[in-house]
């Protein structure tokens, strides 16, 4: 057995916590559930950001979003750091044999990913994909044109989009999971394992699922597992008493999608499109579930397991209609409450932990599980070493996650502690600040803004807020 451990990174696509195993009753997720048991749950980590792209580049960097500047999409990686050093560019610099297969960066939307992280080209398979005859019908659309899903035009990718009809929002075919691209990255995923497993050089192998994010394209026997009539649906469908309107969003990415209605409040959706756009995530949610489960089944076959350190991580939290909001873009618990979970060497099975975690804290952390120096960049740091915790559960390290969402002129810094989340808006022009503070003990829904209730706990964790570093500038 090699000195150093292998690294199997499995990243899932707008995946929150719709976990059986982390308390969701309605989820049916036997495999992640099965690696939950071998390893140690974190219960309250939170991603950096709530959009793909810059919470993708908080992974690979280490470097949160309110570090690097990197806000959204469009903005891309070597432009902002050109020297980083991301996590797979650092385990090959340590002779590991690195790859990348799935959505792992995100391309699209005027985002590149980062060839110079990997061993060999990135294997690249479509995040928009149909396969029925009333989607095809429609030819290219828009979102397929923004992720880059056929040779575009010579124009600006934003413009070209929107002459273009928008996809299905949903489909449920009666085909194998292979036809659908993420069944496609679990195959070549095992396919890289068997070829890796006797190799000179240890792996890190980076395997990304675009499910559940949408279009909910998901083979029928996924939709099948599902009784409608039971799946949980909004109970709180407005922005919390007192909070700022601007930190709420209205339509955005579910409206890209049919038949969802482009100029209705997201409350007044009919109760049958809320049903199934739900049922359709959480058919996502078992298909993504399947393709890991084969993962898992190569890693024993082959033995693997035994000396392969695995990451489990969602890229940021969904809102299914609660606050009268739909996917992320929120500072809100929804859509930064993320799954994370570590198993294989140094890592306790079995365990749940409630130390609080970042997306860039998975850099130092594999980096200490495979006996590497802890990681220096060039580019700041920002994350910590969990491994302590995953030794020892009750370990504590830090008291709280920070993450951040901004809106027009308005840096939007939030702290996550056991209890509190405080959101600090501050204006650009004149460093105007609003803010939002929830218990989420008390109120787990996050109904009601005590900013002016609880004074006390406001400026406690506002002084934390003030112990950071600076927010970048705003993307203009």
């Amino acid at each position: 057995m090699r000195a150093q451990p292998n690294v199997l990174l499995i990243l899932v696509d707008d995946l929150k916590p719709a976990i059986h195993a982390y308390g969701d009753p309605v989820a049916v997720t036997p495999h992640i559930d099965r690696l939950i048991a071998r390893g140690t749950r974190f219960d309250l980590a939170y991603a950096n950001e709530a959009v793909c792209a810059p919470s993708r580049f908080n992974l690979m960097t280490g470097s949160r979003s309110t570090t690097s500047g990197i806000y959204d999409f469009g903005q891309n990686l070597r432009d902002y750091l050109p020297n980083a050093v991301t996590l797979p560019q650092y385990f090959k610099a340590a002779g590991y044999e690195t790859e990348s297969m799935g959505k792992v960066f995100h391309i699209g939307h005027g985002t590149i990913g980062d060839p110079q992280s990997w061993s060999v080209p990135p294997h690249k398979d479509h995040v928009i994909e149909y396969l029925t005859p009333e989607a095809l019908r429609l030819g290219h659309t828009s979102e397929e044109a923004l992720f880059n899903e056929f040779e575009l035009p010579d124009e600006d990718v934003w413009d070209y989009a929107r002459t273009l009809p928008r996809g299905l929002a949903y489909e449920s075919p009666d085909v194998p999971d292979e036809a659908y691209a993420d069944g496609r990255t679990a195959k070549f995923a095992i396919d890289r394992l068997e070829a890796l497993k006797g190799g000179a050089k240890p792996f890190f192998l980076a395997a990304g699922f675009a499910r559940p994010h949408l279009p909910f394209s998901v083979p029928k026997k996924y939709w099948d597992l599902y009784d409608p009539t039971k799946l949980p649906m909004p109970t709180f469908e407005r922005l919390p008493e007192g909070a700022p309107a601007f930190a709420g969003k209205v339509g955005g990415e579910i409206t890209a999608y049919a038949p969802v209605p482009k100029d209705v409040p997201e409350a007044q959706y009919p109760d049958a499109l809320k049903r199934k756009l739900i049922h359709g995530y959480y058919a996502g949610v078992s298909y993504t579930d399947a393709q890991i489960g084969k993962l898992l089944d190569e890693l024993d076959r082959t033995g693997l397991s035994r000396n392969t350190v695995v990451v489990l991580w969602g890229d940021h939290g969904y809102h299914l209609g609660d606050h009268a909001m739909w996917t992320k873009h929120t500072n809100y618990e929804q859509a930064t409450h993320i799954p994370l979970v570590f198993a294989g060497p140094g890592v306790a099975p079995g365990k749940v932990t409630h130390q609080l975690a970042e997306t860039v804290d998975i850099y130092p952390t594999l980096a200490t599980l495979s006996g590497l120096p802890a990681p220096k960049g060039p580019q700041p740091i920002d994350g910590i070493s969990l491994a302590p915790v995953l030794r020892h559960a009750s370990q504590r390290l830090r008291s709280y996650a920070y993450h951040a969402y901004n809106r027009p002129h308005r840096w939007g810094q939030a702290i996550r502690t056991n209890r509190y989340r405080l959101v600090r808006w501050t204006r650009d022009v004149d460093g105007e600040r609003t803010y939002e503070l929830y218990d989420l003990l008390g109120d787990p829904g996050e109904t009601r803004n005590l900013a002016h209730d609880r004074p006390g706990v406001l400026r406690r964790l506002d002084r934390i807020l003030d112990g950071q570093p600076p927010p970048a500038p705003l993307k203009q």
